[in-house]
């Protein structure tokens, strides 16, 4: 690890994380930490549960101070931790957020049929979640089994972390009109509770997304990389 300073450390107590920062919630649930931590540290729980502490702290604390150095850092990571923590922040988009934001989208807006601009909302938003279900399906499908067989030993002769790396767009960018549109031009009434939530929801979704990026990019795409390098060695 390098030398920056760290905000969270493997003796703090969990409490105190989610106390610090409520966001931290959303990682503990990817990681398959439970809550009823009492004042446990955030090695006891992780080890409790099975997690990589330092991979577990490694992800909270880029997430807080939003720094990461590639080439030092990714060597203290669990490949397979990280790689358990994106599986399950692709189930919470696709299962559980996204669908979530759709409902309340139809809850707030009118889709009566002379409503012309709620059908283009809903139009654009079906086809945003179209867009990420097909792009986290790659990652699920292609890199992870690639990254699963990397795990047991087996460097393949066809793919590589690199490839995954050039083609990975960002996909919250998208929501970003969405917002656009509905702030811009959906005729809502004043005081609009529901439709003022949903866009919160969207901001939220919008910027849990971008940091899931950066995660992939600056974390795991390091992190498989050495493992690439140390499988490679081996084969020799």
């Amino acid at each position: 690890m390098d030398n920056l300073p760290q905000r969270y450390k493997e003796t703090d107590k969990m409490s105190d994380l989610i106390c610090g920062n409520y966001s931290l919630l959303l990682v503990m649930s990817r990681f398959g930490l439970p809550l009823g931590f009492g004042d446990r540290t955030v090695k006891e729980i992780c080890t409790q549960n099975g997690v990589d502490y330092k991979t577990f702290l490694a992800v909270v604390n880029f997430i807080e101070e939003d720094h990461f150095r590639i080439e030092d850092d990714s060597e203290g990571l669990s490949v397979a931790s990280l790689m358990s923590y994106l599986k399950q922040a692709h189930s919470y988009f696709l299962d559980f957020n996204l669908p979530v934001i759709r409902r309340k989208l139809i809850e707030a807006i009118d889709c009566s049929t002379e409503n012309e601009v709620a059908f283009l909302i809903l139009k654009f938003f079906d086809e945003y979640v179209g867009e990420v279900r097909k792009h986290m399906d790659y990652e699920n499908k292609m890199v992870f089994k690639y990254v699963e067989d990397l795990l047991q030993g087996k460097l393949s002769d066809s793919y590589q972390i690199s490839i995954f790396a050039r083609r990975h767009n960002q996909i919250e960018a998208k929501l970003t009109e969405l917002k656009n549109i509905i702030i811009k031009y959906y005729p809502a009434k004043a005081n609009n509770n529901l439709l003022n939530a949903v866009l919160f929801d969207i901001y939220s979704c919008e910027q849990d997304l971008a940091t899931h990026c950066k995660v992939e990019d600056y974390m795991f795409v390091p992190a498989v990389r050495r493992m690439e390098k140390e499988v490679g060695s081996h084969e020799k």
